[in-house]
């Protein structure tokens, strides 16, 4: 499984909640979720307040030491994948992605990255296609729901998609067009025992959980007899 899930947040959207809900698909397990919501759709008329927003709940985030109850972020799983996610940082900063809070090793000692912001992300970018697997948020602007079911569904990957909005049309919409084995509404990164979990694509074949989970246990047998 891998993914490089599109988190679609619409203009009718409660702004709070959006971040909050993004905030949780983005660095959940400090971005090291195969179903992670990295790439964040905003529609173009609230993308300034939203951004705004998701830097200062970031910004409010404790990064260090995962046994203190205090802490939200711990660290990167080993430095192999620590480096690997500063040299994407450094990637988005060269090809014109607008690095708004974080990015940079906290502290002297282990595999701390402060989650990173990212802003006027571009479809193409490197950060924008590749699954990075650690604190990285990329934040893309977005006009029409046609236009942005196009974008979400170009890439590689289908694990997971979201979608924030309270227009039912719109969500429905969503729901059918995007390629994505679980999409989330008005919410994300929830797991229940009872609903299948796989991907499209080059997120993988079958699905865990659920009644779809049992089919890679069983067998199917065709008798053909003459009549």
């Amino acid at each position: 499984l891998g993914g490089k899930s599109p988190l679609i947040i619409c203009e009718d959207a409660d702004l709070d909640k959006a971040v909050e809900i993004a905030h949780f698909a983005c660095f959940l397990n400090h971005g090291q979720c195969c179903i992670a919501g990295s790439r964040t759709f905003v529609q173009n008329s609230i993308y300034d307040k939203f951004v705004e927003k998701a830097v200062r709940h970031v910004k409010k985030q404790n990064v260090g030491n995962p046994f203190d109850l205090s802490t939200d972020q711990g660290p990167q799983i080993d430095n192999e994948q620590f480096h690997s996610i500063l040299e994407y940082i450094e990637s988005g900063k060269k090809e014109g992605a607008k690095l708004v809070t974080g990015g940079e090793r906290k502290g002297e000692r282990g595999y701390y990255i402060k989650p990173a912001v990212f802003a006027n992300v571009e479809d193409g970018m490197k950060i924008e296609q590749e699954e990075i697997f650690g604190p990285v948020q990329n934040i893309l602007r977005f006009q029409t729901l046609d236009e942005v079911i196009h974008r979400a569904n170009n890439t590689k990957y289908g694990l997971g998609a979201g979608v924030i909005s309270s227009n039912t049309s719109i969500v429905n919409r969503m729901s059918r067009e995007l390629q994505a084995g679980v999409i989330y509404v008005n919410l994300y990164n929830h797991l229940c025992a009872t609903a299948p979990f796989g991907g499209y694509k080059m997120s993988g074949i079958g699905r865990e959980l659920g009644q779809a989970g049992l089919h890679g246990y069983l067998n199917t047998k065709c008798v053909i007899e003459a009549l």
